[in-house]
């Protein structure tokens, strides 16, 4: 990142930094896995660990020169720790999926069976998606919501559970807006023998709030992005019980991953030690209290919303009422400034590539410091882009309007390129 003092000689390059900046400062972002990390955060990120190799762990490094490395290693660790209350942690993921991919290996073996969330119905691709590493070498079977109430059918679970007898069952997924019992899961997996995984990328920064159940005590592994509520650096975490800390590590490096990226280690330690200040429980409740909003608003427009609401940062519109797909609807709230992401809803018969539903997420727009009142202008926003889908003309008028909006909560001030 570079200020405006700083001569970058790459003009090619410094022209796409430049216009995605403004791309993200002039945009409403909707996107629920998506978020704005601090400035902190952000610098961080850039440090002098970029030029560092660390294969290994803390006191057990393959390369020399690794001193400053444990030491920023062991205070990530020590930080998430206090913060989720695990017993052990793994901060090396490159991503959620690579910390999936490394938890599954942990204790599964090509071929075993894994019970996951259909992508359908809010569950993630990692899930045993068969176009997913989990689908090509494990044994699937999903489960899903109630087609009455939109939420999990903890029946369903227990039933294919039994059935198909799992060495690994998982809860979380990335569009599910409400909350998970994972405590029913439990139940279920110990019935079956099975180990629970979870996956809460999405929520994991709710959890941290404490405003959202942990499934830290109840679950064998729990996987997270660092990014999403969490507000941090794209990267992931693993988390697990110390009796299967080895095997986790292990499976990181030298498993599926080298030398792990300790700049974004660093970044991810400076977004925990934001997390561990009073102010993030302030933030989080916010984000609850604009999803809130948002599916109010969208609800009394005549919008249709998966399970009827959220719980979460994040809402489902069902668009099958509206005569319209979920890709329309993103391809139009782009070009009205508002950036958000089509998205399977349950028993969907669109492809993915089309799909009848809208994913919204508040998080990165709660960092931005929009409260209720603003998401109420934000809903008309979209409400108005939706019912002039086709009209281009009338879509570019509101895309004025967002950018005027935007004005009002700068992102980034004090960086250019």
């Amino acid at each position: 990142m570079f200020s405006k003092d700083d001569n970058c000689p790459d003009q090619q390059l410094t022209a796409i930094l430049r216009q995605e900046l403004i791309r993200q400062r002039t945009k409403l972002e909707m996107i629920a896995s998506e978020n704005f990390v601090s400035e902190a955060v952000l610098r961080v990120g850039a440090s002098v660990f970029t030029n560092k190799y660390a294969e290994g762990y803390p006191d057990n490094r393959y390369y020399g020169g690794c001193e400053y490395a444990d030491e920023l290693e062991a205070l990530t660790q020590a930080r998430v720790r206090k913060i989720f209350g695990c017993e052990h942690v793994n901060v090396q993921p490159h991503c959620g999926s690579s910390a999936n991919m490394a938890a599954f290996f942990s204790v599964l073996s090509p071929g075993d069976g894994i019970l996951g969330m259909s992508l359908s119905h809010g569950g993630h691709l990692t899930h045993g998606a068969q176009v997913s590493f989990s689908g090509r070498l494990f044994k699937t079977e999903f489960y899903g919501v109630r087609e009455d109430t939109e939420l999990i059918d903890y029946d369903e679970v227990l039933a294919k559970a039994e059935k198909a007898r799992p060495k690994m069952i998982i809860a979380g997924g990335s569009a599910y807006p409400r909350t998970i019992d994972f405590n029913k899961f439990k139940e279920i997996a110990d019935r079956v023998k099975a180990y629970l995984l979870v996956d809460m990328a999405h929520f994991a920064g709710l959890v941290a709030a404490g405003l959202f159940p942990s499934p830290v005590p109840v679950a064998d592994i729990v996987t997270t992005t660092t990014h999403k509520t969490l507000r941090g650096p794209r990267g992931g975490l693993i988390l697990c019980r110390k009796s299967l800390a080895k095997a986790v590590d292990d499976q990181i490096f030298p498993g599926i991953q080298g030398g792990p990226l300790m700049h974004i280690i660093a970044a991810k330690a400076a977004a925990l030690g934001e997390a561990l200040e009073p102010e993030f429980i302030d933030y989080q409740r916010q984000v609850l209290k604009n999803a809130q909003r948002l599916a109010v608003h969208l609800a009394d427009s005549g919008y249709r919303l998966v399970s009827g609401g959220t719980d979460t940062h994040l809402l489902l519109i069902d668009l099958r009422t509206q005569n319209m797909t979920g890709q329309e609807a993103e391809i139009a709230l782009d070009k009205a400034g508002i950036t958000a992401n089509k998205n399977a809803v349950p028993f969907e018969r669109q492809n993915y590539t089309v799909t009848s539903g809208l994913r919204l997420g508040s998080a990165a727009l709660t960092t931005r410091g929009l409260v209720e009142r603003d998401m109420d202008q934000v809903a008309e926003f979209i409400v108005e882009s939706l019912r002039h889908y086709e009209d281009d003309s009338y879509l570019r008028k509101i895309r004025q309007r967002v950018e005027e909006f935007t004005l009002r909560f700068p992102l980034y001030p004090n960086f250019d390129f």
